[in-house]
């Protein structure tokens, strides 16, 4: 199975947090708001100022800050960040673990074309896409004509 680690997870919390309110944001006040423990909030906003996708400014006024938007930012961006170069399998390029059975392996090298995919297809999600819906939740209401159902006391 492929799934995101927690801290990639928490990452894309904590950016679109900062593209949510004002400009700069402590690692506290992100906290705050989106319930993620602050010593993981600040871990995640180290991890995404080392990848450029975060600045971070000190002093009174200090914080954190995007780099670029979200429309500029990719899945695969923060992965990378997170968790290093996507890599499935330890025979791709990138990958940090060396395998075992790879002399005699009979897929070896074919993994390529898989993580090339996966990786082009994450690349090609910006996390404005994720953004969630703004729409007013009376849009999801019933039509008029849709069926009801009234419950007597």
């Amino acid at each position: 199975m492929v799934r995101l680690s927690k801290l990639t997870d928490y990452a894309v919390v904590v950016l679109m947090r900062l593209s949510a309110a004002q400009p700069v944001q402590t690692s506290p006040g992100i906290a705050a708001v989106t319930g993620i423990p602050e010593p993981t909030v600040a871990k995640v906003l180290k991890l995404l100022a080392a990848a450029h996708l975060t600045a971070s400014s000190r002093g009174a006024r200090g914080g954190y800050r995007l780099a670029r938007t979200l429309d500029a930012i990719s899945v695969a961006d923060v992965i990378a960040a997170i968790d290093g170069p996507i890599a499935l399998t330890a025979c791709v390029e990138g990958a940090t673990t060396c395998c075992e059975v790879s002399g005699m392996c009979a897929v070896r090298g074919r993994w390529a074309v898989v993580n090339d995919a996966i990786r082009d297809t994450l690349a090609g999600i910006s996390l404005a896409e994720l953004r969630p819906d703004p729409s007013p939740a009376a849009l999801f209401l019933a039509a008029p004509d849709a069926p009801t159902v009234s419950v007597e006391p």
